[in-house]
C-alpha cells in the first residue's frame, strides 16, 4: 500500500468516525455468507420506524477484479466493478443502477507517495464531472473537491481541505457549500492500547451565522467491547457500546437522548452484523 496524504475524503475521517460512525436510531440485522467458491452473500434489514426496508448483495473476488451487485426492495439492482492497481497505485471502479440509465459512472483511483487523486465522470451525453485531488505526505496535506455539470456549465461543488497529521493527533480544515460552511475538526489518540481517544468538530456556517460544536471519546472496556459517547451544541446526547461477540460478528446498542427536552422519549437503535 502507498503511504501518503490519500484521498480528499480521508481528510477529517478520523473525527468523523469517531463522532458519527456506528450510531444508529433504528434497527438493522445483516448477515454475511460465503460459498465454496468465494462469493460472498449479504442479506440486510432495516426497521425505520413502520417501514422496513431490505436488500441482498453479492460479493466476487477474482484476483485483482472485484463484482459487487446489490438488489433493494424497490428492485433497484447497484452494480460496481472495481480493478484493483492495473497499475502501481491506480484503482478503477465502475458502477450504475438499473433501471437509472443516467447513473453510469466511471472513477479513477491514484495513490502517490506525495498525491492522491480522485477522479470521476458519468456515463451520459452531458455528464456529472468529479474531481478531487490531495498534496502533500503523512504529516501535512492540502487538497481540493470539485464537480462540474456540463448540462448547465456550473460547479455543482467547490471544496477545499487542510489536514495534519502526528503520531497521536490529527487535526483538519475544511471548506464546504462553495465557502458558505467551514468545519474544523480534532482528533486525539490518549492510549492507544484501549484506543482511547477524543474528538469535536465544529462547523460555522456564513448563510445563517450558526456555529455547530460536537465532542466525542471512544474506549475499549476489553479487547472485544468498544464504548462511545458523544454530545453537541444542540443538547443531543447519544452513548453506544459494540461487542464483537465472535469474530467479525458485531453487536451494536445505542441510545440518543434530548438533554433540553428530557421528557421526550429516548432514541434507542440496535444492529447485529453476523460474518460466520
Amino acid at each position: 500500500m502507498v503511504k501518503g496524504p490519500g484521498l480528499y475524503s480521508d481528510i477529517g475521517k478520523k473525527a468523523r468516525d469517531l463522532l458519527y460512525r456506528d450510531y444508529v436510531s433504528d434497527h438493522k440485522f445483516t448477515i454475511t455468507t460465503y460459498s465454496t467458491t468465494g462469493v460472498a452473500i449479504t442479506s440486510s434489514g432495516l426497521k425505520k420506524g413502520e417501514l422496513l426496508l431490505a436488500d441482498v448483495s453479492t460479493q466476487l473476488k477474482n484476483k485483482n477484479l472485484t463484482t459487487d451487485v446489490k438488489v433493494d426492495t424497490n428492485s433497484n439492482v447497484y452494480t460496481t466493478i472495481t480493478v484493483d492497481e492495473p497499475a502501481p497505485g491506480l484503482k478503477t471502479i465502475v458502477s450504475f443502477v438499473v433501471p437509472d440509465q443516467k447513473s453510469g459512472k466511471v472513477e479513477l483511483q491514484y495513490l502517490h507517495e506525495y498525491a492522491g487523486i480522485n477522479t470521476s465522470i458519468g456515463l451520459t451525453a452531458s455528464p456529472l464531472v468529479n474531481f478531487s485531488g490531495v498534496a502533500g505526505n503523512n504529516t501535512v496535506a492540502l487538497g481540493t473537491d470539485l464537480s462540474f455539470d456540463t448540462a448547465t456549465g456550473n460547479f455543482t461543488k467547490c471544496n477545499a481541505g487542510l489536514s495534519f497529521s502526528t503520531s497521536d493527533l490529527i487535526a483538519s480544515l475544511v471548506l464546504n457549500d462553495k465557502g458558505d460552511t467551514v468545519s474544523a475538526s480534532y482528533y486525539h489518540t490518549v492510549k492507544p492500547v484501549t484506543n482511547t481517544a477524543v474528538g469535536a468538530e465544529l462547523t460555522h456556517s456564513f448563510s445563517s451565522n450558526e456555529n455547530t460544536l460536537t465532542i466525542g471519546t471512544q474506549h475499549l472496556l476489553d479487547p472485544l467491547t468498544t464504548v462511545k459517547a458523544r454530545v453537541n451544541s444542540y443538547g443531543k446526547a447519544s452513548a453506544l457500546i459494540q461487542h464483537e461477540w465472535r469474530p467479525r460478528s458485531l453487536f451494536t446498542i445505542s441510545g440518543e437522548v434530548d438533554t433540553r427536552a428530557i421528557e421526550k422519549s429516548a432514541k434507542i437503535g440496535l444492529a447485529v452484523a453476523l460474518k460466520p
